[in-house]
């Protein structure tokens, strides 16, 4: 029963150091806006 419980902890651990990480980029890393030019071929225009 004490490996169950070591075990779960370490699952426990390693789900709040992901966590943590994912809030950690989104309080410090801002996303650079840009504009995206996607052409279009005119053969599948005329369909």
């Amino acid at each position: 029963m004490p490996s169950l419980f070591r075990f779960l902890a370490l699952c426990a651990i390693i789900a709040g150091l992901a966590y943590g990480a994912m809030f950690a980029l989104i309080i410090y890393v801002e996303p650079v806006e840009r504009d995206i030019t996607i052409r279009v071929p005119t053969d599948k225009l005329n369909r």
